[in-house]
């Protein structure tokens, strides 16, 4: 088998595993689930009062999901990401446990995320340039 084969098998196995996980931490109620649906790795970690909007890059595509501090009722939360040259995609209204993802092809172009919970937010400028 080929290098490039046994690459693919190797991501299916890591997707095939971390979606078991995200799915256990989502029975146990969990709020913060382990990637919120993206896939990548995680390049970045904005923090912000009320939430934490967390980052992934994988293949040339950008994706953030937002997730409160603290479990609670429904509220207003958004994540949006943006590459370069494009309109923001946007996930915007009330949540319990996370906004998002939004993933987006970025490809080698910088990005702009956004994420808020309730009244505070946070925007990181052009990022992963």
């Amino acid at each position: 088998m080929d290098s490039g084969g046994i690459r693919r098998r190797l991501a299916l196995g890591a997707a095939v595993l971390a979606a078991s996980g995200a799915l256990a931490l989502t029975a146990t109620g969990t709020a913060q689930a382990a990637a919120g649906g993206c896939a990548g790795r995680e390049v970045r970690t904005l923090p912000f009062k009320t939430g934490i909007t967390h980052v992934y890059k994988r293949d040339g595509y950008v994706c953030a999901v937002t997730v409160p501090r603290t479990p609670g009722p429904a509220r207003l939360m958004s994540v949006s990401v943006q590459a370069r040259g494009n309109r923001p995609v946007v996930d915007a209204g009330r949540y319990t446990r996370l906004a998002g993802p939004v993933t987006v092809h970025a490809g080698h172009r910088c990005v702009w995320i956004k994420g808020s919970v309730g009244r505070s937010s946070v925007s990181s400028g052009w990022i992963l340039c």
